[in-house]
């Protein structure tokens, strides 16, 4: 992969991890910016990836957006059950 597209997919990673992190409505964007995370680092090993920093931010955003998604939904089971 050229770098043009490893700095492409990196800010893409990186707008889906922002709107990944809003529970239950961002967790399809979460799970898309967690693939092109995992396609980047796989595909640019050994280059220098200039927007490397919006790549991590991106996956942590996404990672951080699952962790609301499961926060919410046993919040809900909680109060629905509990």
């Amino acid at each position: 992969m050229d770098r043009i597209n490893i700095i492409r997919r990196s800010m893409f990673t990186f707008g889906c991890g922002v709107i990944g992190v809003l529970p239950v409505i961002g967790f399809v964007p979460a799970l898309l910016a967690l693939i092109c995370w995992g396609r980047v680092i796989k595909s640019s090993r050994g280059q220098w990836n200039p927007a490397a920093s919006y790549l991590r931010a991106g996956a942590l955003l996404a990672l951080c957006g699952f962790a609301l998604t499961v926060l919410a939904g046993l919040v809900l089971i909680q109060d629905i059950y509990g």
